[in-house]
């Protein structure tokens, strides 16, 4: 059990940045049982409890600068043999202003970003988002109607309903790199975490600055049932949606993203 100790930061040393439903309860999971690491709110309290501690929904606080940042670090619980501090909130690559918004806040944050086969990613969501009875369409309506959804949210973008905006990996992780290098910036390929998940870990605790664990049980995170699987017609209906900007994203990555583009399973 860890002990805690009260202290100020002036900013995080790390953010998961991306992508919803890609791995990054896991790696939060994760995070969490190191004693050198201490995350800034558990995923649930940081969304719920406690909506406005991230770099997006509270628009008046980011047109009027400068930004009392206060408000992220407010109630972390630090562990006392900590070293460095994250913080995870998956819809950041997704949201178009909190890239820049953070880049204001820390240039020198570093970013871990998780992304999954955009047509799976989309299916899983739609799936939490029936789950939790907040979507009644079936995923191909859903899908049908998400456009609409879009237009209607301008200036801003959806939240619950972005299946599969939120998909399109080559544009977020080109206005990743337009703010900040490379160098910054690990990004892991869903399917490596969870074939490699061990190996995974160890790279991205070294990107933080902390030497792997000797020993940790591997743990599935956020395992909901589906109520079906996707058929072959709608992952068709979406790899044309997806292929030019798969293609654009293995070229940006140097990735090879033949696995996402097997249709028959």
């Amino acid at each position: 059990m860890f002990g805690f100790n009260r202290k100020k930061i002036d900013r995080l040393d790390f953010i998961i940045a991306g992508a919803q439903k890609g791995g990054t309860s896991a790696l939060h999971y994760f995070f969490e049982k190191h004693p050198h690491i201490t995350m800034a709110h558990s995923e649930e309290a940081h969304m719920v409890k406690h909506p406005h501690r991230h770099f997006f929904d509270d628009e008046k606080r980011f047109a009027n600068p400068p930004v009392d940042y206060d408000f992220l670090h407010r109630g972390i619980k630090f562990k006392r043999d900590s070293r460095v501090t994250g913080s995870c909130t998956p819809i950041y690559t997704y949201w178009r202003p909190a890239l820049e918004r953070i880049h204001d806040y820390h240039p020198g944050v570093k970013l871990i970003i998780l992304l999954r086969n955009p047509m799976e990613r989309a299916f899983s969501h739609w799936n939490m988002e029936r789950d939790r009875k907040h979507e009644s369409l079936d995923f191909i309506d859903a899908v049908a109607a998400e456009p609409e959804q879009i237009k209607q949210a301008l200036p801003l973008q959806p939240r619950a309903t972005s299946y599969v905006d939120r998909g399109f990996y080559a544009e977020q992780m080109e206005r990743v790199f337009r703010f900040f290098p490379r160098e910054q910036v690990l990004v892991i390929k869903f399917d490596d975490f969870r074939s490699k998940w061990r190996e995974t870990l160890d790279r991205a605790f070294l990107f933080v600055g902390v030497q792997p664990l000797q020993s940790i049980e591997n743990k599935e995170q956020n395992q909901i049932n589906y109520a079906r699987r996707m058929t072959l017609e709608e992952r068709r209906h979406l790899y044309a949606m997806y292929e030019a900007d798969i293609a654009k994203l293995e070229q940006l990555l140097e990735w090879d993203c033949s696995d996402w583009k097997r249709l028959e399973r």
